[in-house]
């Protein structure tokens, strides 16, 4: 690398694009909280409701440094916590009275646990008709599977992703990541956004938003249905090649790996005169995509064997000025120390309530207009509990008979 990569601070949040939008998180670990973090980005005010004593189980995952998770101070960022006991009656009132002021509820427990406390959506619209509600699942709020537990990583299988994640005739592996859970979050984000505007739009009114951990990664598997009802094909893993488009793959270096997608038409002559190969790149079978699949076998032999005899930063220096894309793989090494990372204002520095300095990942999307940044750091269990009770309308001495009782913290 030509440069280390410093963290930067953050963004100011002015103007933001959803100031004024006061949301209420129910939700704990992934999908529900990413959504909110997402949303507080931009500038709305997200309240995290989390059980007393032990807070979301997200503040205990992964790697710890003062007891709390680091990946905490990413995903609760922005947000304010309150401690409800929500198993007490009490606890379930103060609740409604923070829904009741809301313009967002997002929840992602299992479908009829709000029923259960006596915040179904008719109760809620009841009290707050403006509400919107996403309501984040395994499988959604309908259909013969609504009761069943489901974690992203059952909605990775069932909507076709992990099918596809391996080496041909070996044991699917997951995404490193908990992609299922992002992809609700983030297609709860989308819904909320459209909600907020359609109720600003034409009359003022909520409406519920139902997002199932399978459908989210579903609506992103591309062709794969399309492909099975036209030709019956099933797609089948492929490892880390792109089946049907040619070249796209990776290939072995002296010390690592490099992806080349060499699939576009004049990049794939650029690519093969770049490796010495002019005769595959005047071939005219190959000067479309669906001759280069036919032969992909011997395209990828040829790029296999000229980048095996490389450093991977050859190969990437070649193809850069072939104009060819190509990327290494990046470790959090690599992201930490790379300048274009910090070029982007995608490493923050973020200060911790716990008094230490931790690098965590930017915001985005770019907003030239109103950007999103970080305006506070990720509380700790039931930090707010008091301000936003007593902004909600009760008295200091409500709130220590309430603490008293066990139903706040």
């Amino acid at each position: 690398m030509t440069e280390q990569a410093k963290p930067v601070a953050a963004p100011q949040l002015t103007p933001s694009a959803l100031a004024g939008v006061r949301v209420v998180e129910m939700g704990q670990l992934i999908a529900g909280p990413f959504c909110g973090k997402t949303l507080g980005d931009f500038g709305a005010e997200i309240i995290k409701i989390e059980a007393t004593g032990t807070g979301d189980p997200l503040r205990n995952w992964r790697l710890l440094k003062n007891g709390t998770s680091v990946w905490w101070q990413v995903q609760s960022r922005n947000k304010k916590s309150v401690a409800l006991d929500l198993r007490q009656q009490e606890a379930q009132d103060i609740a409604r009275k923070l829904i009741a002021e809301a313009d967002v509820l997002i929840e992602n427990f299992r479908p009829g646990t709000l029923e259960g406390w006596g915040m179904s959506p008719d109760e809620l619209h009841a009290l707050n008709p403006a509400l919107i509600i996403l309501r984040i699942s395994g499988y959604g709020q309908t259909g013969p599977y609504r009761d069943l537990p489901g974690f992203g990583v059952i909605g990775e299988a069932m909507g076709g992703l992990r099918h596809l994640t391996a080496e041909p005739g070996r044991v699917p592996v997951r995404v490193g990541v908990s992609i299922g859970d992002t992809l609700a979050a983030l297609h709860g984000a989308i819904g909320v956004l459209m909600a907020l505007y359609h109720r600003k739009a034409h009359g003022g009114k909520g409406q519920v938003i139902d997002v199932a951990l399978h459908e989210a990664v579903f609506n992103c598997m591309e062709s794969l249905i399309p492909e099975y009802s036209a030709f019956g094909a099933v797609r089948e893993a492929a490892g880390s090649a792109l089946p049907g488009i040619a070249p796209s793959n990776a290939y072995p270096c002296k010390d690592g790996w490099v992806l080349v997608a060499g699939n576009g038409d004049s990049i794939f002559k650029r690519l093969m005169a770049t490796i010495g190969r002019q005769d595959l790149a005047d071939a005219p079978d190959l000067a479309s995509n669906a001759g280069r699949v036919a032969r992909i076998a011997e395209i990828d032999a040829a790029i296999g064997q000229w980048t095996i005899e490389r450093n991977v930063q050859d190969v990437m220096d070649a193809l850069g000025a072939a104009r060819v894309p190509a990327g290494k793989v990046y470790t959090a090494k690599d992201i930490a120390e790379d300048p274009h990372y910090k070029a982007r204002g995608m490493l923050l520095t973020q200060e911790t309530r716990d008094g230490y300095s931790v690098t965590v990942p930017g915001v985005i999307p770019k907003m030239s207009g109103t950007p999103g940044g970080v305006r506070s750091s990720a509380p700790g269990l039931g930090d707010d509990t008091d301000a936003v009770l007593a902004e909600a309308g009760l008295t200091n001495e409500q709130i220590t008979l309430l603490r008293s009782k066990g139903v706040i913290q």
